[in-house]
């Protein structure tokens, strides 16, 4: 009986001993270690959770969804625990992400063309250009030579264009008051000359266009012009040596031409410009000597031997119309 007693206690210790260890080796599993298990997996639980994530648009189940929750309220607790900087970073990624995701505003396309060098206003390439103008001489303040003028050009390219100038001076021009009055009273007499027309062929150039705004209100385009030709003026001398014999008939002279223009558009194809030309050729003038005697009937001797090199400067001011009053821009391929 004694030996059984001493058995049954020896059993009863040894099942505490191994109690005590039990609860022992259970308390020294912390929650770090509980999470670091959790998280370890390999490829096939992977796989396995990804199959069984629902698909997009579907809602989990609520068995699902509970767990979800508690693994999420298990994993926040280890990453305050254990203080995870990963996990953390992580967490803010997550919320970051489902902030900006579905439910944030989203960005709408703007369909606006800019260009980095603009368009030209207005192509000039293969149009005409119909330009009337009236033109006042401005370098003689004696005799007066204004104009009735047109041209026409044609622009080979939008800098170039090639083209022709009429104008018409007799009937318009007058010498002035002062200038009769003065020759009449000093008898001290200048040669004078009266010009009838003039054609010209012209080149004009375009190196320079641009825009400027009037007012803070209206942007206007413009441009500035080279243009320069050769041509011919018919004129004639102005007998005022001795007009009671002497008269004269017109005749042509070569005149060459140069000068520079700025033009301002109102629309694609209506223009207004401002205009300075010299007109350069040699003229003839009437002789200050008079002959005695029959002599003085002799039409050689009512001319000046030597010819003399006359600039005639003059403003044009008028309007541009372009022809076709329409154009397109074509884009190399």
């Amino acid at each position: 009986m004694m030996r059984a007693s001493w058995h049954t206690m020896d059993r009863e210790r040894s099942i505490r001993l191994r109690s005590i260890a039990l609860i022992a080796a259970a308390l020294c599993v912390t929650p770090q270690t509980l999470a670091a298990q959790d998280m370890s997996f390999d490829l096939n639980e992977a796989e396995a959770a990804e199959a069984e994530k629902p698909a997009e648009g579907e809602k989990p189940a609520e068995g699902e969804a509970g767990a979800e929750g508690e693994a999420g309220a298990e994993g926040e607790v280890s990453a305050e625990a254990g203080g995870d900087v990963l996990a953390e970073l992580t967490a803010e990624g997550g919320a970051k992400e489902e902030a900006s995701g579905p439910t944030g505003p989203r960005e709408q396309e703007v369909a606006e063309e800019i260009y980095a060098v603009q368009r030209m206003y207005v192509l000039r390439n293969g149009r005409f250009e119909l330009a009337p103008s009236l033109a006042m001489t401005v370098n003689d303040q004696y005799v007066s030579h204004p104009a009735l003028a047109v041209g026409l050009n044609y622009w080979v390219t939008n800098v170039l264009a090639v083209g022709a100038s009429f104008l018409w001076y007799q009937g318009v021009e007058s010498e002035s008051d002062l200038n009769f009055s003065i020759r009449r009273s000093t008898r001290l007499a200048v040669p004078i000359t009266e010009y009838q027309l003039g054609a010209h062929l012209n080149f004009t150039y375009v190196p320079i266009y641009g825009k400027f705004t009037l007012f803070n209100d209206a942007i206007f385009q413009w441009d500035s012009y080279l243009v320069g030709g050769v041509g011919m003026m018919r004129t004639r001398p102005v007998a005022v040596v001795d007009p009671a014999v002497r008269s004269f008939d017109f005749d042509w002279r070569v005149a060459f031409n140069a000068g520079i223009g700025l033009r301002v558009f109102v629309t694609k194809y209506l223009t207004v410009f401002g205009e300075l030309r010299d007109y350069i050729y040699l003229e003839k003038l009437e002789n200050l000597e008079v002959a005695l005697g029959a002599d003085r009937e002799d039409e050689a001797t009512w001319i000046d031997e030597n010819a003399t090199l006359t600039n005639n400067v003059s403003v044009h001011l008028g309007v541009t119309l372009f022809f076709p009053f329409g154009f397109e821009y074509r884009y190399p391929k």
